[in-house]
């Protein structure tokens, strides 16, 4: 008998999951999926996407050797021919075929270059980089930051005038306070991150950055500049924590004014997890949102609510997103919806998401198939507008 009302009960919950429609949504339909970009010989990762005032949309992503073909086994986010590439496109859906180079880092590799467009067309592209120092020049006072051969150079960003013709730029920003870490120059390690900046309404920038506060663990803190990206001052904390770490972040202003961050955490289960400020960025409150992914990527959708992109590095391997109301207080009630879950392996995602037109969404993102060459993949969906909106 206990085995039968188990039966019964495993059959309607599936039945009542089936009705709710779980793992989709009532409001996104996929249209279809889309390469962007692949080349066998390249390890193509890590995108974003702007549409710039002009209406042509541009793609920016790190394209470094595919070095399996050269016999290595392990795949590796260092290279030291790692460099920030762009594609550009008219309709989002067909793009450039021959990648324009956006940054080469004179002393070493570049990572995950973070695009945003200001009100008056003016582009940043926040990105970081490694590099390799002789350990005979290490100090022990003043550490470097090593990972997997390499060593940290920090962070910096890029500026354009002129719709992404050109870039000007490198500019470095200060230092974060609780950052143990100094660059291979023996400076303090400038700030950085991979996350979406935002401009607010009275026209400041936000960043939020990771730092090491602690060997092995990351907290985010707030950057600010009032200048469209060319200085830029330390706010203070967003989240931090004494066991968890916080890293890869996108922050986001709602309607009401409240600064909210959408953070990539460790060691603590892979849990989302977002940060709010209501006093302009001063302080934060961090919170779990109760599901699994990261990075997380927020876009404003006509009717005011926010769509949210995040990779999911679990099996199924893909992409999902979720849309939350205009405040993003619904996150722990928000509808999932999975755009794919047909990965290779667990080194896909870093989604962004940028409006088509008025019905639909381009989400673009790393991605591998058989644990095959990395390549920037997209998909279109069709969001149904709110009611009454």
């Amino acid at each position: 008998m206990m085995k039968k009302n188990k039966i019964v009960g495993l059959a309607l919950a599936m039945l009542l999951s089936s009705q709710l429609g779980f793992g989709q949504s009532s409001t996104i339909k996929k249209v279809k999926d889309i390469i962007v970009y692949q080349d066998t010989l390249f390890y193509n990762a890590f995108p974003s996407v702007i549409k710039k005032k002009d209406g042509e949309f541009l793609v920016a992503f790190r394209q470094a050797p595919n070095r399996r073909i050269f016999g290595t086994e392990k795949i590796s986010h260092v290279d030291h021919n790692s460099y920030l590439v762009t594609l550009k496109s008219k309709d989002g859906e067909q793009w450039s075929t021959s990648p324009e180079l956006l940054y080469a880092h004179a002393f070493g590799g570049s990572q995950d270059p973070c695009l945003i467009q200001l009100k008056d067309g003016t582009l940043l592209s926040a990105s970081y980089g490694w590099t390799t120092v002789d350990k005979r020049i290490e100090n022990p006072e003043k550490p470097f930051f090593n990972s997997g051969g390499f060593t940290f150079l920090g962070g910096y960003l890029l500026r354009s005038t002129d719709k992404g013709k050109s870039w000007q730029g490198p500019y470095y920003p200060p230092n974060v306070p609780d950052e143990i870490h100094y660059d291979p120059f023996g400076q303090p390690m400038s700030a950085y991150n991979r996350g979406a900046l935002y401009e607010t309404k009275d026209g400041r920038v936000l960043w939020v950055v990771a730092a090491h506060d602690r060997p092995g663990k990351t907290s985010n803190y707030l950057l600010i500049s009032h200048d469209k990206g060319l200085t830029w001052t330390y706010s203070g904390v967003v989240a931090k924590d004494d066991k968890i770490s916080f890293n890869e972040t996108s922050v986001y202003e709602t309607p009401k004014g409240d600064i909210v961050a959408f953070m990539r955490t460790a060691r603590y289960d892979d849990q989302a997890c977002i940060a709010r400020s209501t006093d302009g960025g001063k302080t934060f409150k961090w919170e779990s949102m109760g599901f699994k992914g990261h990075p997380l990527q927020a876009m404003r959708l006509p009717d005011d609510r926010v769509f949210v992109v995040y990779g999911y590095r679990h099996q199924p391997f893909g992409i999902r997103a979720r849309i939350l109301n205009a405040e993003c207080t619904d996150f722990a009630t928000a509808e999932e919806f999975v755009i794919r879950e047909d990965g290779g392996s667990w080194d896909i995602g870093y989604p962004w998401s940028v409006q088509l037109d008025k019905n639909r969404v381009l989400v673009v993102y790393y991605y591998n198939q058989d644990d095959g060459p990395r390549y920037i993949a997209g998909s279109i969906l069709e969001v149904e507008p709110q009611k009454g909106k």
